[in-house]
């Protein structure tokens, strides 16, 4: 069985949000990035490597307790690819590939993250990506190859994740997405909507 690490991305700044930290709003009674946490290590993929940023002293604290290494970016705010990359260059050398959660989606579970591992490790040829579809539409999280992505990933800059790499790919397995890997958290009013 390929080894597949998980990358906790929890670096943002979510400007979106407004003044209030996002991934530290509440819900159903903890903060928005515990949620993500909690399913990351509910799932099988291991180490589970949480990147840091905006507001690190504050997520840090909202992880506590939690068997995640935790891996500071001091470059956040020149966007998500920093963060991506901090990531990735924490984990062992071993980890052929990589589910990256997002800390700004309280709806995912470990479900969502073995059901991408499953199908990676099923897979023959390994394909260069796992991608939840749901109408059309790409969602999270994704599990990335790193033997096949790892020099591309490494080039990525701006405030964006992999997906650039992975648009008109042939290489890209889909998986059945659903409303849970379609549902990020950007405005107070989407938060607000899930309680």
């Amino acid at each position: 069985m390929p080894e597949i690490g998980t990358i906790l991305l929890a670096a943002g700044r979510g400007t979106r949000f407004g003044p209030e930290p996002k991934l530290l709003a509440p819900l159903d009674g903890k903060p928005l990035v515990r949620h993500a946490a909690e399913a990351a290590l509910g799932a099988g993929p291991r180490p589970v490597i949480a990147v840091l940023g905006a507001h690190a002293d504050a997520v840090r604290a909202a992880l506590d307790g939690l068997d995640l290494i935790r891996v500071d970016n001091p470059d956040y705010a020149a966007g998500l690819a920093t963060s991506l990359r901090a990531g990735l260059g924490a984990l062992p050398d071993s980890c052929v590939a990589a589910v990256v959660v997002l800390g700004d989606m309280p709806r995912v579970t470990a479900t969502h993250i073995d059901r991408l591992a499953a199908a990676f490790t099923e897979a023959a040829p390994k394909p260069a990506a796992v991608v939840p579809v749901q109408d059309g539409r790409s969602g999270n999280p994704v599990l990335l190859n790193l033997r096949r992505l790892g020099a591309e990933i490494a080039q990525l800059r701006g405030d964006h994740g992999a997906g650039p790499l992975l648009r008109g790919r042939a290489d890209v397995l889909e998986i059945p997405g659903d409303a849970a890997t379609a549902l990020d958290i950007d405005t107070p009013a989407a938060l607000a909507a899930l309680t």
